[in-house]
């Protein structure tokens, strides 16, 4: 792989109308925001599904996290692919096949585990599209502007994670979590269609326009697990993936174990809703702030500092307070998520050159899959030691991930 040929120097602070002032970046942005608004319609729908059938914490937390859990496999086997297949044609395809999987789930009764089955087997296919998207989206922004546009992204995911969230307390209520879930599928036909009809064809590969299929890489398969395995090697990129991993997962765990929290509390029924609504509000001011107020290196030195602020708050749920103390705990956490910011330029610039969408992808599932592996994991805890305790012991656990940032940033 041929490595970038240099670090984006200088402290220019870019602005979001530059940002947004790219078209191609605005169809992306736009139809991933829609995307994600499906998503938190899906999953919370789901999660609340499969926790009414089954009075399962544990159950519950599955639900909420299988999305995320074999992405690292489809990542580690066809993540190549990224980088090998023309870009429209792959990222339309994957809000098809989640479009398919909502359909399914909203129209045939299945068993639980049948239906986290579907879930598990769509999920394989999310890091070649997320993948794909990214790469462009760093290929046609530069510098500071690349930054705001993860900035824009993180933003509106928190905003459509909380628009999804109301949809979702909403369609539940007037349709049923079954027809609820098929509000998701035609959010997700929509996206397919704009993607399709709008977003440029463009050749696959690098920026160069090099197919990855015509260098002689071999299979998928092989292919993908020599990239990944290249990546992974490198010092560098591998600390900078686990600092943007740990953190989140951390989190994710706690978070998935909100809906049992609630009504182990006997809160009234929709409270689940707006604890859950106070990470993404969080994650939106936080971004905002550090995104739009900060330079590029002071981003960079509030990492540490960040990563603390996700996790002290979570540790006070071990008194299990009520609904108003709860939701100011969890908007602070959420604004702590923006010490990613601080990760992205140093992050890209370590990246090789012609595997770029292989890199956003194991990025995005190996988040993603550890996001689903926290809330198995403390779901299984809660069941030892109640939900406030484990929430506690998640909040514990992503504060610490400070300490091991802070030795290797300040290392020479």
């Amino acid at each position: 792989m041929t490595t970038t040929a240099e670090p984006v120097q200088g402290d220019h602070r870019a602005t979001y109308r530059e940002v947004l002032a790219e078209p191609r970046f605005r169809l992306l942005f736009t139809t991933r925001t829609v995307a994600i608004t499906a998503d938190s319609l899906r999953i919370t729908t789901f999660s609340v599904l499969v926790f009414t059938a089954t009075g399962s914490a544990l159950f519950s937390a599955l639900a909420f996290g299988i999305s995320f859990l074999p992405q690292l496999f489809g990542s580690l086997l066809f993540g190549s692919l990224a980088d090998r297949l023309p870009p429209r044609a792959l990222i339309a395809c994957g809000y098809a096949l989640e479009c398919a999987a909502a359909v399914l789930l909203a129209l045939v009764r299945m068993p639980i585990a049948a239906s986290l089955g579907v879930v598990a087997l769509i999920a394989l296919a999310t890091p070649l599209f997320s993948g794909a998207s990214s790469r462009l989206v760093a290929r046609w922004l530069e510098g500071d502007a690349y930054v705001l546009g993860r900035s824009l992204n993180n933003m509106a995911s928190s905003g459509a994670q909380l628009f999804g969230l109301a949809l979702g307390g909403a369609a539940v209520a007037v349709l049923g979590a079954h027809r609820a879930l098929a509000v998701s599928a035609a959010l997700y036909l929509g996206c397919a269609l704009a993607v399709r009809l709008w977003l440029p064809r463009l050749e696959p590969g690098g920026s160069d326009g090099t197919s990855g299929s015509a260098r002689g890489d071999g299979g998928a398969v092989r292919a993908s697990l020599r990239g990944a395995g290249l990546l992974l090697r490198g010092r560098t990129v591998r600390r900078l993936m686990l600092a943007q991993w740990l953190p989140s997962a951390f989190v994710a765990g706690a978070e998935g174990l909100i809906v049992a929290y609630a009504g182990g509390r006997h809160f009234a029924p929709g409270w689940y809703a707006v604890l859950m609504g106070c990470l993404p509000v969080g994650m939106l001011i936080g971004d905002l702030l550090v995104g739009r107020l900060l330079r590029p290196s002071v981003r960079e030195r509030l990492v540490v500092p960040l990563v603390v602020l996700m996790g002290l708050p979570l540790i006070g749920f071990a008194a299990e307070p009520g609904v108003g103390v709860s939701c100011a705990l969890l908007l602070l956490t959420g604004s702590g998520f923006a010490y990613g910011l601080g990760l992205q330029r140093p992050f890209l610039d370590a990246l090789p050159r012609d595997g770029q969408g292989q890199a956003f992808g194991l990025l995005g599932s190996g988040n993603m899959t550890l996001q689903g592996v926290g809330p198995a994991c403390f779901g299984s805890v809660a069941e030892g030691i109640g939900t406030g305790g484990a929430i506690a012991l998640a909040g514990g656990a992503a504060a610490l991930t400070a300490g091991w940032i802070l030795s290797w940033r300040r290392a020479p």
